[in-house]
């Protein structure tokens, strides 16, 4: 596997020129100042290969070219959006960049409700806690129909939490939900998420799904002439929020969404920490099943906690090697299935990985580093995985 890094421009604490030091091979990165919908320019992306150019890289994968909520919800702009998006499909093909990285996740993106929760060892790692987030849906958001959505001991612990809170915690809450993560389509306030909230109140999860086929009906073609791979990112926790639904959170999910656009061009990034969330995802069943179709892996981990409700688990972003993912058996999958395409003449035999996420570990905790995305715990998970890939190689 090519062992890339994502790298959020500019303004990212990380340098690339410290990347060289630890043995990166290619860079995932994106243009976050561009608004989805928008055109990427050729110049916007020459621009940003220059800058890794020079330092000595090319980009490897986008991560992401988003898809904006007016295709997911198949509303007045979609169009003009589809087409944009097209059109930026087009210019980062002009020039060389070929495999793009997106999700259909409805409005959010990926959730967390603590950003930096203290380890046993010192450092810090994200988490998502249930009732903080029923704390936020109810008492913060205060959606319609939140309460419908949690047991009677989940609201009362969250309106016990809520009344102890200081007006810090509950923004500090709030931003952690809505202001946006790391590589998030969008920034929102909470009037924001309530506008878009009603955009779904007739989207359910086949409706969700059906959107997600009709827009790939509508670029895969264009992929497949450009020779675009296109990867789409699990759900992130894999299960509804918010009351919104979720249509790639399982193997099965991605099997009826590729099977339904039968094309190379439609293919999955692997997120092992994403999908491993759910206690019954097997990501060696998913590589030997969908093998073929992967086109980007995301190797991290998270551990479940103990927790009442068994659909939606708290969890935290463990180190590469110790949460609920055999990252051992995964990469021998992986491996393997690199063999196979070498040995069917393929030429993007080669699955580009990175590291995804991280602890905070030693100097991450000063260097005030996206969340998610610190430098020593993500070489940490690098190292780690790269023995494995060797020992699976040298087979």
């Amino acid at each position: 596997m090519k062992q890339c890094w994502r790298w959020f421009g500019p303004s990212d604490t990380v340098a690339l020129d410290d990347l060289k030091q630890v043995g990166v091979q290619g860079i995932v990165t994106a243009l976050h100042h561009i608004s989805p919908g928008v055109v990427w320019t050729e110049r916007e992306i020459r621009i940003r290969m220059e800058t890794l150019s020079e330092a000595g890289y090319q980009w490897d994968v986008v991560e992401s070219l988003p898809v904006s909520e007016a295709i997911k919800t198949q509303t007045a702009e979609m169009k003009d959006h589809i087409g944009a998006y097209q059109q930026s499909m087009r210019n980062l093909a002009g020039l060389g960049i070929k495999t793009i990285c997106y999700n259909f996740m409805p409005i959010l993106d990926w959730t967390r409700t603590k950003l930096r929760a203290r380890q046993p060892h010192g450092g810090t790692a994200m988490l998502f806690d249930l009732i903080d987030f029923a704390i936020f849906d109810i008492h913060l958001l205060r959606r319609k129909s939140a309460l419908d959505d949690y047991s009677a001991d989940q609201k009362d612990i969250a309106k016990a939490r809520f009344q102890q809170m200081s007006d810090a915690e509950k923004t500090t809450l709030t931003n952690n939900i809505v202001a946006g993560l790391p590589g998030a389509n969008d920034n929102w306030n909470l009037e924001d998420v309530r506008a878009q909230l009603e955009s779904y109140s007739e989207i359910d999860a086949d409706r969700l799904r059906q959107n997600l086929i009709d827009f790939l009906a509508e670029i895969c073609p264009l992929a497949e002439q450009l020779g675009v791979r296109l990867c789409c990112h699990p759900d992130d926790p894999p299960f509804s929020l918010l009351g919104l639904p979720r249509v790639m959170s399982s193997t099965g999910d991605y099997a009826r969404v590729l099977q339904s656009v039968d094309t190379p061009a439609n293919g999955a990034t692997l997120c092992t920490g994403s999908l491993g969330v759910c206690p019954s995802f097997d990501p060696v069943d998913f590589i030997e099943r969908l093998g073929p179709r992967i086109h980007f892996a995301h190797l991290r981990n998270t551990q479940r906690l103990p927790s009442d409700d068994k659909k939606r688990p708290d969890f935290f972003e463990a180190a590469h090697l110790e949460g609920d993912t055999d990252m051992v058996a995964t990469i021998n999958a992986l491996v393997a299935e690199e063999r196979r395409r070498r040995e069917e003449g393929r030429s993007d035999w080669q699955i580009p990985m990175r590291p995804d996420h991280g602890q905070e570990l030693l100097s991450d905790l000063s260097a005030q580093s996206m969340p998610g995305y610190p430098l020593i715990g993500r070489l940490r998970g690098l190292a780690e995985l790269r023995g494995i890939m060797a020992a699976a190689e040298a087979r």
